[in-house]
């Protein structure tokens, strides 16, 4: 019996090798007008084809290396050979560098109502974090968990690699998922037990953003879940934890913040157009086309310093909220890459979606910080 030995290189928080074995291969062939040569298709449900000349393009008109891989029996998938995981991988599944965008809302949150006097109980605002922080952990490996099903995320694309490269099997991103949601909302009744009924909808609202985000994206409504779950419903959500009663003026820091979180989404999906349209799914950016996919995204990064600033003017904020114009600069370089994509280039922003990301921490920090200061002038 023969093994086969495949290496993958993972690039996430620094280069990871994984080795994995797997054995029982056939060999057949396949004739298709696309490919020739032998095709190996192993126990874990990886077919791996030899192509025509390396130069040859696919169906969808993407040229890609003579050896690639391509998932055959999703439930095969399941059954690859596994082996323990390090912390490290377990931390590169759950993708903890995307947090500041469900924590932020709530920091932000707290420090606005810090600023305003409210009686705020410190403990409750801190498990509130914790909480959605899970929720947020639990949504990444959902929607990872989906968007390999759908072929959204495949070796050629931008996507999570965790499966796409070996390192987790379906199953077990999935019951990370599952536990990691289990474990949030038994935090979430701990919760609902110390404040009131109120917080039940609100984070059944959030557990629908989680379980539903990935069909919604899917069908160009992505955007605006990522508005729900990560501005409106998290600092609702925290006013009622932290002072027991919901403050509704917290919406209008939800909006600016939530604009440049929703920003995050909408440059990893305009990025992604060609490839999300070859996996047959439909993302706003694809609906409402690149020219006005740029001019949102320029919006939506920059409409909150205008906000910001006529709330301060009109006394709604303390005038130390204009500390977060020195992120400004940053906010106009992240609008005119993405107006410069419409010129053909699209991997200027290739990583747009990251600096969109410091984008919102700095923003939000700053915000934070503005609120904080003014309590105490």
């Amino acid at each position: 019996m023969n093994t086969f030995h495949f290496t993958h290189q993972f690039n996430g928080l620094k280069k990871l090798y994984v080795n994995y074995y797997v054995n029982k291969q056939r060999t057949s062939y396949v004739k298709n007008s696309r490919m020739s040569g032998p095709t190996i298709e192993s126990k874990s449900g990886i077919r791996t084809t030899h192509k025509k000349p390396a130069n040859s393009p696919d169906r969808s008109g993407i040229y890609k290396n003579s050896l690639s891989l391509q998932p055959l029996n999703f439930e095969k998938n399941d059954r690859m050979n596994t082996r323990k995981h390090t912390f490290r991988e377990w931390m590169i599944a759950i993708r903890p560098w995307s947090f500041p965008a469900s924590a932020m809302p709530v920091i932000t949150a707290t420090a606005y109502l810090f600023w305003k006097g409210a009686d705020i109980n410190g403990l409750l605002a801190l498990w509130a974090l914790l909480n959605i922080v899970i929720f947020h952990a639990a949504g990444n490996t959902w929607s990872d968990y989906f968007d390999f099903r759908k072929q959204v995320d495949a070796e050629d694309t931008f996507g999570a690699k965790t499966l796409t490269q070996g390192m987790f099997s379906p199953k077990e991103i999935l019951n990370l998922s599952l536990g990691l949601t289990l474990v949030a909302a038994i935090g979430g009744i701990g919760l609902l037990c110390l404040t009131g009924l109120p917080l039940l909808w609100i984070g059944l609202g959030g557990i629908g953003c989680t379980l539903l985000y990935p069909f919604l994206k899917f069908n160009a409504l992505g955007d605006l879940v990522i508005l729900l779950a990560y501005a409106f419903l998290p600092t609702i959500g925290t006013s009622f934890v932290a002072t027991g009663a919901i403050d509704w003026s917290v919406l209008l820091l939800a909006l600016p913040v939530g604009l440049i979180t929703d920003g995050i989404l909408h440059a990893n999906n305009t990025r992604d157009t060609d490839t999300d349209k070859r996996a047959g799914i439909k993302t706003m950016a694809m609906a409402i086309g690149a020219r006005a996919s740029a001019i949102l995204y320029g919006f939506e990064v920059l409409f909150p310093y205008a906000w910001m600033g006529a709330l301060a003017i009109l006394g709604h904020f303390p005038l130390t909220v204009f500390i977060t114009f020195l992120t400004g600069m940053m906010a106009f370089g992240c609008a005119r890459t993405m107006m410069n994509s419409l010129q053909g280039d699209r991997n200027i922003i290739s990583d747009l979606d990251v600096k969109t990301a410091n984008l919102q921490l700095m923003f939000s920090a700053l915000l934070s910080l503005a609120f904080i200061v003014a309590r105490f002038i």
